[in-house]
């Protein structure tokens, strides 16, 4: 009978991952696992969650529904870490509820906007290799970037190089807008398809007249020379 208390006792949902150390802040569970190798967020992480602190690992990679199950969980910090990429579905379940994530510091390049438009979350994003381009300007516009940190969104990569190694905020504001740069790159490389086309029916059309003037020629010559032909027989 005792140990069946004690089965009814343990708290299923709230074990720890070895890798980590699970405490209280502010009556409020905290999971710690700062500075611990890891290259992939821990799976058993405790459901009842609130504060998640990933920082200063190896992580390369959040992947879709990597919070999902963890309703409770308010503050997210993966700065310091290696991702490089971030699936569209990775903060699925917990974007309501979510007030802070720091992605700062990482080797993020690009970044589905659908993963962090949905958030109500302040985000940081400094410090890594961005590619400047029309999904960042509108994470830029419309997402809860932290105000401290946001001229330090500098850009690694851009279509023109006048804007490499500048802020990202400092471009838009000598208005640039990227997104327009991306649907100018589109209609040029359109209309250079459609010039591609129409010259090779031009080309095509000029060797099918010439090769049939050619062949009229012939027959013309040929016809030409029958009665020529037929009176040297006689």
């Amino acid at each position: 009978q005792a140990f069946f208390c004690l089965l009814l006792c343990i708290p299923w949902g709230s074990s720890c991952p070895p890798s980590c150390q699970c405490t209280e802040r502010a009556g409020a569970k905290a999971v710690l696992c700062s500075s611990r190798h890891l290259e992939e967020i821990p799976k058993d992480i405790p459901r009842d969650v609130v504060f998640l602190k990933l920082d200063a690992n190896s992580i390369t990679r959040i992947p879709s529904n990597a919070f999902r199950h963890l309703s409770h969980l308010e503050e997210i910090d993966l700065s310091r870490n290696a991702i490089e990429k971030i699936d569209r579905a990775a903060f699925k379940g917990v974007a309501a509820g979510l007030r802070s994530l720091d992605l700062s510091s990482n080797r993020i390049r690009s970044i589905p906007k659908e993963a962090l438009l949905a958030l109500n979350a302040k985000l940081r994003l400094a410090n890594n290799p961005w590619h400047c381009e029309c999904a960042l300007q509108e994470v830029l516009w419309e997402a809860r970037l932290d105000l401290d940190t946001v001229q330090d969104i500098t850009c690694h990569t851009a279509p023109r190089e006048e804007y490499v190694g500048k802020p990202l905020l400092q471009v838009l504001d000598a208005g640039v807008n990227l997104c327009s740069v991306r649907q100018r790159t589109m209609d040029v490389a359109m209309f250079i398809t459609m010039f591609g086309w129409f010259a090779m029916v031009i080309v095509y059309v000029i060797c099918y007249v010439r090769h049939n003037r050619e062949d009229s020629c012939r027959h013309r010559d040929y016809l030409r020379s029958l009665p020529s032909a037929q009176a040297h027989t006689e």
